[in-house]
This record gives structure tokens, sequence and C-alpha cells, in this order.
């Protein structure tokens, strides 16, 4: 019995989400129609308003609580509840203070990471997609370095002019002095705060636009990889198999967001290339296999388990295997709908998260530590680091209350950047990033950010082993590829958002790491600022299922500087299958 439509092969339900057989203008409508506006309202609240009445009441407040205490000290007043008062009054200040202050600085880097800084490399972006296409599309190596510097500074005086405009514009409502009669008419303060909120981000925005566009503009472009060694040094060599974005899914015969029906279905793909690396494995032995996110394809507990179940069969590369989180792993809301949008206070990203950290403990958990911020050193292991809060992540999982138990809400940003040291002083270490910006709406899952937190934990760890060597991984590519882009979606909203200031904070290594990313499923070596920089091509995407894949395996070595060299990768390829399995007998004897 043959079915009039095989299953097997989808359906148009399929490409919902698929930027392979939908327009960027196509899912936007989409999104348009579905969205919820009570829950777009309401998150509006969360992470812009709430932030923005936080930083400008902050100037309000501590005004009236300086004037307080100075018109106590200024007081003829002499007495012991006079003292006591005043007493009362500076401890507030003091500790209330403090805390009133982080709040407001918490709130400022919010408002930064979700609307400053991704407004600016936005429009960096189009400027230069525009100039690419239309102003030099023929455009040499060097001319395209230089139209990029042009459009960067460019972008950084419009963003500083718009900034300004608004400055002028809410200027005549602030409201930065003030007494605590302000406090009996709350409308007057919230206008207040808004407008002081502005103000502030505006002259924040307009100032470091300019010094932005200056950094970005004056910094080394990128530029193709061209030192290749073709034999190995003297030294010591290792073998890295870098894989990214096997989106592995629950389903058996089910197909992936992105790709739809233009890609593979199940993962079978992944299970012949895990057969692939164990037998590459064995006849010239791997020093780590490195997969830079990704790993699951809407971060599913089902997905999960097919993507244990599946290296489980291969032990001995389990062991080898070193994985950061990937947008799909923890920023997709709905694998069906690009509109779904989930609030803040909703406990499904934080489950996302901890299935991470619980597959992640599984995997690497012995292997690899954390940083210790406070000591400036590499600290425990990432199994030791979870141990106490173990019971509570099973309690959350199970129970998926919105509020997380005491000592899980900072618990993943504490155990990033993760780090394996060196075996040895000039041996090569890992450290393994989150990239990932926190948003909660699945057309905007792709936004990646690196925090001061985990660059100084970068910072850490080279200074803890200051002759080591590092592979940085992480899942977004740092700055756009020097090549033009096809599409403009394949440059706004994919980088990280600060990519240019963290080659900036790179740059002291240069010659001592090279950083190696997924995300853009593009197989591209380059060098910027004197960093290698690898990104993975997918082995399972951008491919139906009879089209062959591939994936590198990258050989580093110390060269006679003691800089890291890089050999000409190994190419492995993934044949296709030409035809469903058994598919002439589907469902034959039924």
């Amino acid at each position: 019995m043959t079915p009039v439509i095989d299953p097997r092969r989808g359906d148009i339900e399929d490409d919902a989400c698929s930027t392979k057989r939908r327009s960027l203008l196509s899912l936007a409508g989409s999104l348009l129609v579905e969205i919820s506006i009570p829950k777009l309202a309401v998150t509006w609240m969360l992470l812009i308003v709430a932030p923005s009445l936080m930083i400008g009441m902050a100037p309000i407040v501590i005004v009236i609580w300086i004037n307080k205490v100075s018109g106590k000290v200024a007081s003829s007043l002499v007495g012991v509840w006079c003292v006591i008062l005043l007493a009362m009054l500076v401890a507030f200040g003091w500790f209330g203070g403090r805390r009133v202050f982080r709040l407001a600085e918490r709130s400022f880097w919010c408002l930064n990471s979700l609307a400053v800084q991704p407004c600016y490399a936005a429009a960096r972006e189009i400027l230069r997609h525009l100039a690419e296409h239309w102003l030099m599309p023929e455009a040499s190596r060097v001319q395209r370095s230089t139209l990029l510097a042009a459009t960067t500074l460019v972008s950084g005086i419009l963003i500083c002019g718009i900034a300004l405009l608004v400055l002028m514009f809410a200027w005549s409502a602030t409201c930065f002095v003030s007494d605590i009669a302000i406090l009996n008419s709350p409308n007057r303060l919230v206008l207040a705060a808004l407008a002081n909120s502005i103000v502030l981000v505006s002259a924040y925005v307009a100032a470091a636009a300019l010094i932005w566009a200056t950094a970005d503009a004056t910094m080394d472009q990128p530029r193709d990889f061209e030192a290749f060694r073709t034999q190995s040094q003297d030294g010591p060599t290792w073998r890295v198999a870098h894989l990214s974005d096997v989106h592995v899914v629950g389903e058996r015969y089910g197909f992936r967001i992105e790709s739809g029906r233009s890609g593979p279905r199940g993962n079978g793909r992944l299970k012949r290339v895990l057969e692939q690396l164990e037998t590459l494995h064995a006849n010239d032995p791997l020093h780590a296999i490195l997969i830079t996110g990704d790993v699951t394809d809407a971060g599913r507990s089902t997905e999960w388990a097919e993507f244990l179940d599946a290296i489980s069969n291969h032990p001995r590369l389990a062991d080898l295997m070193l994985l950061v989180p990937g947008n799909h792993d923890l920023n997709i809301v709905d694998r069906a709908n690009p509109a779904r949008l989930e609030l803040p206070i909703s406990p499904n990203k934080r489950l996302r998260k901890m299935r991470v950290l619980s597959a992640l403990a599984a995997i690497q958990g012995e292997r690899v530590r954390v940083v210790d911020h406070a000591a400036g050193r590499v600290g425990e292991s990432l199994a030791a680091a979870l141990e106490p809060h173990r019971a509570k992540m099973v309690t959350f999982v199970d129970a998926g209350k919105p509020q997380l138990p005491q000592g899980l809400s900072d618990l993943w940003n504490k155990v990033f950047p993760m780090v394996v040291p060196p075996d040895q002083n000039d041996g090569l270490g890992f450290i393994l990033l989150n990239s990932n910006a926190d948003t909660h709406l699945s057309f905007t899952n792709a936004l990646g950010l690196i925090s001061s937190e985990q660059a100084r934990g970068i910072e850490i760890a080279s200074t803890q082993y200051p002759r080591a060597h590092w592979v940085i991984a992480l899942h977004h590519h740092l700055i756009e590829y020097p090549k033009a882009a096809k599409a403009l979606s394949e440059r706004v909203g994919t980088a990280l958002i600060n990519g240019n200031w963290f080659v900036r904070r790179l740059c002291v290594l240069a010659g001592r790491a090279v950083v190696m990313h997924g995300h853009r499923h593009v197989d591209w070596v380059g060098e910027c600022a004197g960093l290698p920089i690898v990104s993975a091509p997918s082995p399972v995407m951008e491919a139906a299922d009879d089209v062959a894949t591939y994936f590198y395996i990258h050989t580093l070595a110390i060269g006679p500087d003691r800089h890291f060299v890089l050999l000409r990768p190994q190419r492995v390829a993934i044949a296709g299958q030409p035809h469903l399995p058994a598919e002439d007998s589907f469902l034959r004897g039924a």
C-alpha cells in the first residue's frame, strides 16, 4: 500500500520558518499577522520601559537623598534623635544607594544590548550592503576595505546625529534636580524619569556611536587566510575536528527549521558523520572534536535525547567532544511560528538553559573548568560547579515555575566561559563561550553578544597560562566575511552585535589564539587583527538528502616564533543518500 501523499517527504507546513524556502518579507508578513499584541506590550514594558524608568529615576533619587542629608547637617537642631536620623540616612544611602545604582547600571546595559548596539550594527551593515551592491559591486579587496571603513564612519555619524536630535526633543521634559514633593505626583515622576532616561541614553549613543565607528573604521579589516603550511613543524601538532550546526531533530523524518524541505530529513547524516569520525580517529587520532553550537534544532528535550543517544554509540568520540550553545539551542521559541513570543518571566528560556547545562555536564563536565572571577583564576570543573545545584535543577525542570530556585538564576552566566587548560605550559587550551544574546522572539533568535564578564574570563585564563595557545570557540561569527553577501538577511542580526569590540579585546592574543565558530553554515578561514578565524560549514544543512556535505579537520601547530601555525585543513565529505530507505515498501503488508 502506497499513500497518495508520502508523509516522509514533508509538506508546506515544514517550510513555515524556512529562510531557504521563504523570503524575509514573507516571514515578516506572517509575523505581523500572528504576533500577540498583549504579549508584545508586556515584554516591551519589562525589557524597555522598566529599565528606562530605573535609569531616569536614579538621578532624582540621588538628588533627593543628598538634599535630605545636607539639610540635616545644616540644621541647628542638635540631639540624639537628629544624630540617629542622620545615621539612618547615611546607612540608607550607603547600602540602598549602591543597590539603586547597580539596578540602574544593569538597566542601562540592558537597554544597550537590546536597542543601542543592535541599531548601530544594523545601520552599519545596511550601509555596507548597499554600498557593496550599488557603489562598488566589482570592488577589489583593497577598495572593499576602504569602502567598509568609510560606511562605518558614515553610520556612526548618522546614528550620532539621530541621537542628538532625540536628546534635543526630550530635553524640555527632563527633571534631574527635584525635591521629595515630586513623589506626590506619579504622572510627573514617570514622565520625568522617561525623559531623563531618553536624554541619558541618547547622550551615550551620540558619543559611543562616534567612538565605535572610529574604532571600527581604523581597525584591521578581515581578509582571507593566506598562510597555510603544507607540512607540520618540529613542535607539537593538534588535530581538531570542527563541526557546527548539526541541528538534531526529535523526529525520525523531521525537517530543520531553516532548511525546511530543502534540507535533509532526520538525523541519519549525523550518524554517518560520527561513523566517519570514528574511522578517521582510529587511523590518525584526533585531539578534540569541537561542536560550535546549534547542536539541536530548537532546544527541545527530545532533540537532546537524540543527540546523546547518537554519541553514546561512539564513546571514544564523546570523550573528545567540546560543545558551546547556539541560538537554536536557546532562543527558538517555536519551531513552526516565527511570531511566537515568550514573556521575559516565562520559565521556557530558563528551561532550555537547564537542558543545555545538563548536556554539557554529561559530555564535558569533568574536562572543562569554570572561571573564578573573585579569585582571578580558573577554578573548579563544570561538574563540581553544578553539583550543589543538581537537585534544584531537577525540581525546576519538573515543576517549570517562573521563579528559579535560589542559586539557579545566575548559574548560567557564572559557568561561561568554560576553560580546558593546556596539559603543559605551552600546550593547547580551549575557551568555550556563550555568544547568545537574550531574546524572547523566534524571529530575532539569531542575535549574538559577548558579555564583558566573558571577555574578562578570557583575560584571566590567558594570564594564568601565559605561554599557552588557545582555541576560542563560540557560535556566532565575530565580523562579516570579506565578500559581498547575497542578501541583507545574511548580514543584519546574525554576526555578534559587539563583534568589532570583541576582536579588539582579543588582539592581545594575536599569535596565540585561533577563533572557531559556526552559525552561518559557511566554509571560510580568514584573519583579522592578527587572529585566525575559522568558520565551519554545517555537515547536515544546506543540502537535500541526495547531496553530499562536508566538514573539516584542522591541524594546529606552533611555529618557530611560538605563534600559531595552521596547516591546510582536511576536507571530509559525507555522501548523500539518493532514496528514502525502503521507499517502495512503505506500509507493505499493512
